[in-house]
């Protein structure tokens, strides 16, 4: 735990406003005043450049802020959590781009959400760009988008035909090329406003490119992301083991401490592509933990847990939907293997 001030206010954020709200936004959606509370935070700038009004703060604050965020309304955390990377792709850009979007991006005036988990899918290509008039043009699907009515611009990514990763900003909405399916219902998580986006045709220019380069590159960088346990795993586990008395709740939160503890050790590693046998493991321990203790609470409450107002069961389905974010074919091996080789 720290007293950055970031983590002071994402307490206070959490405490006043997403929690006491959280399972209205379960079945009604993420409202509009929840993501301008998190602009006006400061949180969106965490990992930001201080020359662009960011904070450049700690990864174990990042983290701590993700925790508390997840753990108060796991909707409100995803839909926010998609900005992230969209700023550090801008922070670690030599491109003009830059200076045009990532001050706005760092300091709240605009959220982004992000287009680009389907490059996982490779060597399929859902959304394939070509060169046209100057600039690109985007064809194909993109499976989820996390936001969609929230989010002011979106980063955008497809292959090339040189077999690059290409990665573009646009305007979060329908336009020429680009038509969003109706929000879709989901199991846990319906109120982040995700939807399916079809592009045909979809044109940008040169100077909206923030990313360009092979392929390989960047999957190199991108595999040790999804081996590390996520931050809302702790958040959502933390929130559950609070609905339980001590007896209960002491040896689940030790043992969450314990593996909470070598996660975040690894994740501090300075070299991301080492130890990812490890990383797997823990994040599949970390998700053990988390089903332990949701399913703890929806125990202790008993009938009452079966209400969709009811706090364990919301928690229970948050848990569900993190068993699968940013999960790969990888991760989904490792899980499954250690699944089936319980005792």
């Amino acid at each position: 735990m720290t007293s950055h001030p970031l983590v002071t206010r994402a307490r206070r954020l959490a405490d006043d406003l997403l929690a006491p709200h959280a399972e209205q936004v379960d079945q009604e959606g993420v409202p509009a005043s929840h993501i301008e509370a998190v602009k006006r935070s400061g949180l969106l700038g965490v990992s930001a450049p201080v020359a662009y009004g960011g904070s450049a703060a700690p990864a174990a604050v990042a983290r701590e802020t993700a925790e508390i965020l997840a753990g108060a309304c796991c909707s409100t955390w995803f839909v926010q959590t998609q900005h992230h990377t969209p700023v550090m792709t801008l922070a670690r850009s030599e491109l003009p781009l830059r200076e045009r979007l990532l001050g706005p991006l760092a300091r709240g005036e605009l959220m982004s959400g992000v287009a680009y988990a389907h490059l996982r899918a490779h060597p399929r290509i859902p959304v394939r760009v070509t060169r046209e008039r100057g600039g690109w043009r985007f064809e194909g699907t993109v499976p989820w988008y996390t936001g969609w009515g929230l989010n002011d611009v979106m980063l955008l990514a497809g292959v090339t035909d040189a077999d690059e990763a290409l990665f573009a900003f646009t305007e979060a909405r329908e336009q020429e090329g680009l038509r969003p399916s109706d929000p879709m219902r989901l199991a846990a998580l319906t109120a982040s406003r995700t939807v399916s986006l079809e592009l045909d045709g979809l044109w940008l220019p040169e100077d909206a490119v923030a990313l360009r380069l092979p392929y390989a590159e960047w999957v190199r960088t991108d595999r040790p992301k999804p081996t590390n346990a996520s931050p809302a795993v702790f958040g959502v586990a933390e929130a559950a083991l609070a609905l339980l008395d001590d007896d209960t709740s002491g040896p689940i939160r030790t043992r969450l401490d314990k593996v909470r503890t070598q996660a975040y050790h690894l994740a501090d590693h300075p070299v991301p592509h080492e130890h990812l046998a490890e990383r797997l493991a823990l994040r599949t321990q970390a998700y053990e933990v988390l089903m332990t203790a949701t399913t703890a609470a929806v125990v202790a409450g008993g009938g009452r847990s079966l209400s969709l107002t009811n706090r364990a069961q919301r928690l229970a389905r948050e848990a569900l939907f993190l068993l699968v974010q940013g999960q790969t074919a990888e991760s989904r091996r490792a899980h499954l293997k250690a699944l089936a080789d319980r005792p």
